[in-house]
């Protein structure tokens, strides 16, 4: 149990011990031999009863006593001695409870049991055990998830259920299960719009008020804590999901040359790609919930992907790509597309809210012959330079376009917003009086407080105010990463976004971190410089989606989730910061237009033993085309089971400039060969030309 202090071990302990794991060894084998013979006998029975009344985590054992109960069941047809069988199971279950109250098999066997449905449930001894279970240890999850269980199955409602939660919080305000299970049957109710449960805006002010008594009678407590910040997400963020990005931007002319557009490179690729971005992950886009019409041929079967890293199927950023290489133009012609997105039951977001929110938006793009014919030659003939220390001309800007939020109607975003920010500065305001500088939940939390109340007013004009709340939480973030070290990172992560939202949120005060650059026979290139800023992770870049130049060096990035959104990115510097592994630069798999990339003195292969690598799924559970590269690399002589990650990042790129110099991986033989052999159109490598 949390808490307690280990006591040695006595010579005795270690012999009993020992004789233990024996009988166990013992009782494993002849249930194993019962279960692969299927030997469902009274004899069989009873020793997987005594392994579990040992070890009630044998799942092998469980799952053996369900086959034998099916088995044994079906040879009886008498209520009572069915009653009688289920009855037996149930006292098995209670007696590995005994033995250890948090046990997943036997909790799953109970579950299991009942949903047979092959007697009438004893609801009263059912909760009678559960009674028994939380008044030894009221914050038993595995109590708190069967009472959901059974309070699903024989109908309770879940109003009852919630002034159950309200009993046991006010036994014990730390009760983290009650508060969560709070959560959970509040949702529920908000969603349903059951009586009483119409009002948000009611239920959530005297939930803060309920959660504000537990903070201030126990500030050092976490429970109360945790349901604040659920309370905070439900406040502070739009019920449905928004689209808040999209590139192209409404009213953009693209095109891969001419000076007076916006500078499209995958154009010379003949791909066009449309992204959406939204306020919350999100799935269900497809064809028939977003809607292309284009003077283009375009294919009613428009595949929308999701651009994460994760396989969940919500991602916030989706995108669509249009194929525009076969078109014929005898000289400069240009197309439009427009694309709509109506109130949709399709479009759901992980809370299961849909999207209701209109949006039309439409774009141009030109296209030459002389952009047909120059698919084979890559304009990148010349190494790039980072170097971008001269200012900036005051006739130079950036073809970048401000994006705005699009919502629903702005008299309804308006009046939710008044009552969210009304409600967010009384907590700012009772936060700020339970002053304690050693308390590292009251710091976190007026943080997230003030962010809320920054993301609101960044829905409005009010930048001032804005700027004083990032600069606020900036500081207590600081203080939180010296109170509490051990939390450094995650504390470094959210300072770097509040940073971030700092930077992008004003088009004017941003410019000063743009620049363009010209390459000959392509369109002038945007350009952001974001260097020096001890940034650890990327936000908002539903912000840069039009960047096509990025400057991230000299920073202490670990991660680069959130790249993979910038599909018109061309060229990424990623010097100089603290990236420690192949498979950390998954995102960059997705951008279709990357062609020169710096990673030079970064941590890859620093660590011997680096776990991130095992975040990305097994080498062998890819695709075809992974194992072809795997073949490919073999050929070579190239060591797979050590290059693996690398394998899998450089076979969905093609790069033309790389620098690796710097990182220890550089000094394994056979890299560089691998990096030319899965990238043929490379041709600079750490700065000197590929032959």
């Amino acid at each position: 149990m949390h808490g307690r202090p280990r006591r040695p071990d006595k010579p005795e302990d270690a012999a009993a011990a020992e004789a233990k794991a024996a009988k166990l060894r013992d009782l494993q084998a002849q249930v194993l031999h019962n279960h692969h013979s299927r030997t469902y006998t009274k004899e069989a029975l009873g020793l997987s009863f005594k392994l579990l009344e040992i070890n009630p985590e044998a799942y092998t054992a469980w799952n053996y006593r369900k086959l034998a109960f099916q088995h044994n069941i079906g040879e009886l047809s008498e209520p009572e001695a069915i009653k009688s069988a289920i009855d037996d199971e149930l006292r098995v279950v209670e007696v590995a409870l005994r033995q250890n109250p948090k046990s997943y098999g036997a909790w799953y066997h109970r579950k299991w049991l009942l949903n047979q449905k092959l007697a009438p449930v004893d609801f009263k001894r059912e909760f009678g055990l559960l009674d028994k279970l939380l008044k030894v240890d009221a914050r038993n999850f595995h109590g708190w998830n069967y009472r959901r269980f059974l309070a699903r199955f024989m109908g309770v409602p879940e109003e009852e259920e919630l002034k159950y939660t309200i009993d046991k919080i006010s036994d014990n305000f730390s009760n983290y299960s009650a508060w969560h299970n709070r959560s959970i049957l509040l949702s529920n109710l908000l969603i349903k719009q059951s009586k009483g449960f119409e009002s948000k805006q009611k239920i959530f002010s005297e939930e803060f008020e309920l959660v504000t008594q537990a903070l201030f009678t126990d500030p050092s407590d976490q429970s109360g804590w945790f349901y604040h910040l659920w309370l905070l997400a439900q406040t502070s963020s739009p019920e449905n999901p928004q689209l808040i990005a999209s590139w192209p931007s409404n009213g953009s002319n693209l095109s891969l040359s001419s000076l007076s557009s916006i500078c499209c490179y995958s154009l010379k690729e003949g791909i066009l790609p449309i992204v959406l971005y939204f306020n919350e992950p999100v799935k269900g886009l497809s064809s028939s919930s977003v809607s292309l019409n284009s003077d283009l041929v375009v294919s009613k079967n428009i595949q929308w992907r999701p651009l994460s890293v994760t396989d969940s199927g919500h991602s916030n950023c989706w995108v669509t790509y249009l194929e525009v290489s076969n078109l014929e133009c005898n000289s400069l012609q240009q197309f439009s597309v427009e694309v709509s997105i109506t109130n949709s039951d399709e479009i759901v977001s992980r809370s299961g809210s849909n999207y209701n929110c209109p949006v039309h938006f439409s774009f141009t793009f030109e296209l030459s012959n002389n952009d047909s014919t120059a698919k084979d030659i890559d304009p990148i003939h010349e190494l790039i330079s980072w170097d971008f220390s001269e200012p900036l001309l005051s006739h130079v800007n950036p073809s970048c376009i401000c994006f705005e939020q699009l919502k629903i109607t702005t008299s309804l975003v308006h009046k939710e917003s008044n009552w969210h920010l009304e409600r967010l500065s009384d907590e700012i305001d009772l936060f700020r009086e339970l002053h304690d500088d050693n308390s590292k939940f009251a710091k976190l939390t007026l943080a997230r407080l003030l962010l809320a109340c920054a993301a609101i007013k960044s829905r409005g004009s009010s930048l001032v105010e804005r700027k004083g709340y990032c600069e606020e939480s900036l500081g207590l973030f600081n203080d939180l990463i010296d109170l509490d070290p051990s939390h450094k990172r995650y504390y470094e992560d959210e300072r770097s976004l509040v940073l971030m939202d700092q930077l992008t949120c004003d088009m004017e005060a941003f410019k000063k971190y743009c620049s363009v650059k010209a390459l000959p026979k392509l369109a002038p290139l945007n350009h952001v410089q974001l260097c020096r800023l001890s940034l650890t992770r990327i936000g908002f870049a539903e912000r840069l989606l039009w960047v096509q130049m990025l400057d991230l060096s000299h920073n202490n990035l670990r991660s680069i989730e959130g790249l993979e959104a910038l599909q018109q990115l061309v060229c990424l510097n990623l010097g100089n910061n603290q990236i420690s592994s192949f498979t950390a630069l998954e995102p960059l798999t997705k951008i279709i237009s990357l062609k020169v990339l710096d990673l030079s003195c970064n941590e890859i292969g620093t660590h011997p033993i680096d776990t991130t690598r095992y975040i990305c799924p097994s080498p062998f559970s890819h695709r075809v085309e992974a194992c072809e590269a795997f073949e490919e690399c073999r050929k070579k002589n190239i060591n797979v089971e050590e290059f693996w990650d690398a394998i899998l990042f450089f076979k969905h790129v093609n790069l033309v400039q790389l620098c690796l110099e710097g990182n220890a991986v550089t000094n394994k033989e056979n890299l560089r060969t691998l990096v030319v052999t899965l990238n043929p159109s490379l041709k600079w490598f750490d700065g000197k030309f590929v032959h």
